[in-house]
């Protein structure tokens, strides 16, 4: 394992000032994802009439994405290392500007599931391509910050379609929603073909030897297979809290439906802080094990109290965990070039975490769902608390500084 001190300033690569205009572009491509993602819930109870389905069915249009990540991973990440982040990063924008479209056109429950696999396509490359195509701007002993920053596109991205569907819906319709995203991702798409390229170290292509190099380091590299397990853990135990708390405090605390959704997304705003402040202190520190390892603990104990707290302990409980839980993304995307060793690799070994993700984010509402039909709220929260376990296990055995 290397040394958990402080990397020493001189002995820091240097940052091109144009990786930050990459990053800036990447950020908001990032955010298309996410956009398009979790547009189904805000809405779910007018497309449940519209389209006269039941939870079941609605539910089925956001697990498809994750099904669809979890298959697509590792491809995506054969695919960036072919394509390269330009082509790549294009693909997947405009694939989701493809499904959104399809689904504003949708007049039948199939048409609208079939769109949304054509956004997962887009929305699971995403999540490899945005990444890699950072790290192969910074120096690994510096992606600490900027993976930090990175790490928020999710919550701005869910924030942004929380806050604008109900108002767009109510005055122009459901499609409205799925038009802001065609446009969102077309807008992306232009600024992406304008600015995106790969740094001057790094090739668009490299040969067949180097893409089987790549691969077969992904598939044998223990440290990201790890990563993966801790990161499918932290998605399995925050994913299954953040999906059914805010029907707990609404059928169980008594708050309405809107209150008890804002009192949820707490935990969301505080990472847009938490995250970047996490991904300095990596680089500081000069340690991503510490920073995304240590969290698991703390939030094994924070699972002993979100289904009896009241009142403003409900808020308590919200920013702290949104305090803790941002550093497990930032210091585990900025792990995986250091553990794959080769900046070019990073899109394989990011596809492994992402594969864990896709993995929890699956399996953990479900599992959640029949503890609390079984054993109630409070005891499914505890039966989350091995996974953190398992999660702070996996993780520290990962070497890397």
């Amino acid at each position: 394992m290397t040394n958990l001190q402080s990397v020493p300033a001189q002995e820091k690569s240097p940052i091109l000032p144009y990786a930050w205009v990459i990053l800036a572009v990447v950020y908001f491509a990032s955010v298309v994802a996410p956009f398009n993602q979790f547009k189904i819930p805000p809405l779910m109870p007018v497309l449940m009439q519209t389209f006269q389905i039941d939870l079941t069915q609605a539910g089925l249009l956001m697990s498809i994405i994750a099904m669809i990540g979890l298959v697509l991973a590792l491809p995506t990440g054969i695919i960036l290392q072919r394509l390269g982040p330009k082509v790549t990063l294009l693909i997947s924008l405009g694939l989701m500007a493809i499904g959104s479209s399809i689904g504003a056109f949708s007049n039948n429950f199939a048409a609208l599931l079939g769109s949304r696999v054509i956004e997962g396509l887009g929305i699971g490359l995403m999540g490899v391509t945005a990444p890699a195509t950072i790290a192969m701007w910074f120096p690994p002993e510096r992606q600490g910050t900027p993976m930090g920053l990175w790490a928020t596109w999710v919550p701005i991205g869910s924030v942004m379609i929380y806050n604008l569907s109900p108002a767009m819906a109510a005055s122009f319709g459901w499609q409205s929603i799925w038009w802001a995203g065609v446009g969102f991702a077309a807008l992306m798409i232009i600024v992406s073909g304008w600015l995106v390229t790969s740094p001057p170290k790094v090739g668009q292509a490299s040969s067949q030897t180097h893409h089987a190099s790549g691969l077969k380091e992904a598939l044998s590299n223990r440290s990201i297979w790890l990563l993966a397990l801790e990161f499918a853990c932290m998605n399995f135990v925050m994913v299954s809290v953040g999906t059914y708390y805010p029907t707990f405090l609404n059928e169980v605390r008594g708050y309405p439906l809107g209150q008890a959704a804002f009192l949820s997304s707490i935990t969301t705003l505080v990472v847009l802080f938490s995250a970047p402040a996490a991904g300095w202190f990596s680089d500081r520190v000069g340690s991503r094990r510490l920073v995304f390892s240590l969290p698991f603990l703390a939030v094994a104990v924070l699972l002993i109290f979100p289904f009896h707290v009241t009142g403003s302990q409900i808020i308590v409980i919200m920013v702290l965990q949104g305090l803790i839980v941002g550093a497990i993304p930032t210091a585990t995307f900025a792990a995986a070039p250091e553990v794959m060793q080769k900046p070019e690799w990073a899109g394989l070994g990011l596809a492994v975490i992402l594969i864990g993700q896709n993995f929890g984010q699956l399996l953990g509402p479900i599992f959640f769902s029949k503890m609390i039909e079984s054993m109630g709220w409070a005891t499914a929260g505890y039966l989350l608390i091995p996974f953190c376990l398992v999660g702070f296990i996996s993780a520290w055995k990962v070497k890397v500084r």
